[in-house]
């Protein structure tokens, strides 16, 4: 169970995420999770989870909605993030797979396809690489599986925190302050996954 002291978290709903795993295993963890697309709502909040399945574009409704702005001012005010798989991304500056579609900016680069002669999309489990010192990744073992379903990924970025391979190296998490990210779905990876949540949710 986490530190009740921090246990209220907003998960931002813009029509992409499978958020009721994301949901049920932040509830499991002894968190108070308030599901919205309001950016109100969004404005206020002690710590923010961005997840998502599917495609880049679906991101544009957080600027059509109000969402960015309202992400970017508690982001710059210190308040905790992460993004998940889709959510990872869209800290970047955009996607190949929606060239028309910005990006938050936080981090660098472009996401972009596989190019590899393993199956594409990379659906299943994969070793990390996890690099010492992170607060996102403290706990997890050097080695860990977590769960991947995706198609396009960030190359080896300066922020991160954790990587693997499928083929050639990526980015599976990034930690820069109060922003984090991970490509991967910790709510599905098991005990490192919830690890990785805890240690979120009790920043």
């Amino acid at each position: 169970m986490i530190r009740t002291n921090t246990s209220n978290v907003t998960i931002v709903d813009y029509r992409a995420g499978n958020l009721a795993s994301v949901v049920k295993a932040v509830t499991a963890l002894g968190a108070t999770p308030e599901v919205t697309s309001d950016p109100e709502v969004v404005a206020k909040a002690s710590k923010i989870i961005l997840p998502g399945v599917g495609h880049f574009a679906a991101t544009q409704f957080l600027s059509d909605r109000g969402l960015t702005a309202a992400m970017r001012s508690r982001i710059a005010d210190g308040v905790p993030f992460l993004g998940i798989c889709v959510g990872l991304q869209w800290l970047f500056e955009g996607s190949t797979e929606a060239p028309g579609v910005s990006g938050g900016g936080f981090l660098r680069g472009h996401c972009e396809r596989f190019v590899t002669a393993e199956k594409v999309p990379h659906v299943g489990w994969n070793s990390l690489s996890v690099r010492p010192q992170s607060r996102l990744m403290a706990g997890v073992a050097d080695g860990s599986y977590v769960y991947f379903t995706h198609s396009y990924r960030a190359g080896q970025q300066e922020d991160a925190v954790a990587v693997t391979n499928y083929g050639g190296p990526f980015t599976a998490a990034v930690e820069a302050g109060n922003i984090m990210g991970v490509q991967f779905h910790p709510e599905k990876s098991g005990k490192a996954g919830l690890t990785i949540l805890k240690n979120f949710l009790e920043l």
